[in-house]
């Protein structure tokens, strides 16, 4: 069948008006729902609302990339949250112990990013920071929230190590330990590996390191802090295997002596933007690409951690990445406001933005658990957030929450929504979960926000779960979705 085209002028126009109408409404993100409901166990909380996040497609153009080695293989990995792993128990002191170690991941961001806006006041000619003010163990933050197991050394040992996308080196612990802190997994012994190779001092990759010295003629590395936090060793080539595939001569640190809240991870996988990270090393092969999911440690699931082109969904929602030259390691995201029950709070979009010498700005972070706002921005969010629950019982505050209900007895409960206004137009709406926590077994909740002690505003882990999170570094661009896991 055959549609004769229009002759008249008036009906050509209407025709038009009509199919810009249409594709208008297909490029407006659709508005986020007004409440979800909850089932409230002693527990936890489970969603039973579908709606997660507005589609968004990209051009071919976003998405073309030149074929690289991994451009048609993914390297997948099992996520399991600290608490999962052998032979560490969670007891109930874990929670007030996940909130201190949060506390002092918060603290030594804005630390690293106020000494790198100290240095941009002296210089205004904003070059790219040295490389090893972003070399850090990741001991200090306490990070250790979500591990995956790999192989390390020929033949491969497996072991569990912390993933951290706000860090930018390989490490694990290392025989001879003069002094480690209890993990999972023997020590890894570099003797038993015929592809370890320590670094000579005069290498390109020992000169990007700080709080380096020469032993031997081979290269050593020390990141120490003020918590009394700690690694010290040596830097060499090794061999990293993940499921199939085996990497070859990355660079790793080799601790021999290490001190830490790291207890049951042998060490840590640098996912920074920086490129000394793992990311960072793969270089090429993977475009800088890499998705991970965060499940909630209530579930008898795993979280998944894939790199490569094969890694990035069809169908996601995407976001520009945001780079700081002083702080390449984070990964930074224009934010531009946050809404409650549908509607945007009142909150100055600048409020969000990256300042010119690096400092603010809104940072995504695996190692961080509780979302941070500027203190205004989050008390803004908070009192209209609490004007929508006043029919719930409150409960008082507990740690760094200010916001708690007393939840008790409920089967279910309506609440407004929670959601992110992006400055590039997409809105993500939160699944419940990620926004009301049991903070004990009483049937306490509380709203996971929590104010900045700075501007830096940071997107934690517990906002992150279950929700399919892509870094396209070659592109410049974050992905959102489109599935739950």
């Amino acid at each position: 069948m055959f549609l004769k085209h229009p002759s008249s002028p008036l009906l050509l126009l209407l025709h038009l008006l009509l199919f810009l109408a249409a594709a208008a409404a297909l490029a407006r993100p659709s508005p986020p729902p007004n409440f979800l409901y909850l089932n409230v166990k002693p527990t936890k909380l489970e969603l039973n609302h579908t709606h997660i996040l507005p589609t968004l497609n990209f051009s071919d153009a976003h998405l073309q990339v030149t074929a690289q080695k991994f451009h048609n293989t993914t390297l997948k990995l099992n996520l399991l949250h600290r608490d999962k792993l052998p032979h560490v128990h969670a007891h109930r002191h874990a929670f007030n112990e996940r909130i201190k170690r949060d506390a002092i991941r918060v603290a030594t961001l804005i630390r690293r990013l106020s000494h790198a806006a100290a240095a941009a006041a002296q210089d205004n000619s904003y070059k790219v920071a040295n490389f090893a003010t972003d070399v850090v163990s990741g001991m200090e933050e306490g990070s250790g929230e979500f591990f995956v197991r790999v192989g390390v050394g020929s033949p491969p040992r497996s072991q569990y190590m912390v993933i951290d996308s706000g860090s930018d080196i390989v490490w694990v612990q290392c025989q001879p330990c003069t002094q480690c802190y209890q993990q999972s997994d023997p020590v890894f012994n570099p003797a038993d590996s015929s592809s370890f190779a320590g670094v000579s001092c005069g290498s390109a990759v020992c000169d990007r390191l700080d709080n380096t010295d020469c032993h031997a003629g081979r290269c050593r590395y020390e990141v120490s802090y003020g918590d009394g936090s700690y690694t010290k060793g040596t830097l060499a080539l090794e061999t990293i295997t993940m499921g199939q595939v085996m990497i070859r001569d990355v660079a790793i640190g080799c601790g021999h002596t290490n001190q830490g809240m790291f207890i049951g991870a042998a060490g840590l996988l640098g996912l920074g933007g920086g490129s000394m990270s793992f990311i960072g090393q793969l270089g090429g092969q993977t475009g800088g690409a890499f998705s991970y999911c965060l499940v909630s440690r209530d579930t008898g699931s795993t979280g998944t951690l894939e790199f490569g082109r094969g890694a990035m969904p069809v169908g996601a929602t995407w976001i520009s990445l945001i780079r700081n030259p002083r702080a390449p390691s984070f990964y930074y995201i224009g934010l531009a406001g946050v809404g409650v029950g549908g509607v945007r709070v009142p909150i100055p979009e600048e409020t969000f933005q990256l300042s010119e010498y690096g400092t603010n700005g809104v940072v995504m972070d695996t190692g961080t658990a509780v979302t941070r706002l500027p203190t205004a921005a989050y008390e803004a969010f908070r009192d209209a957030f609490t004007a929508q629950t006043n029919n719930l019982p409150r409960a008082g505050g507990v740690s760094i929450f200010d916001t708690c209900f007393d939840l008790n007895g409920f089967e279910s409960i309506r609440v407004p929504t929670v959601s992110f206004y992006f400055s590039d137009g997409p809105v993500l709406t939160l699944p419940a979960k990620n926004f009301l926590i049991p903070v004990n077994g009483a049937g306490t909740f509380c709203l996971a926000f929590a104010p900045s002690p700075s501007g830096l505003s940071i997107i934690g882990n517990i906002q992150q779960e279950g929700i399919q999170i892509s870094i396209d570094g070659a592109n410049g661009f974050v992905g959102f979705g489109p599935n739950v896991c």
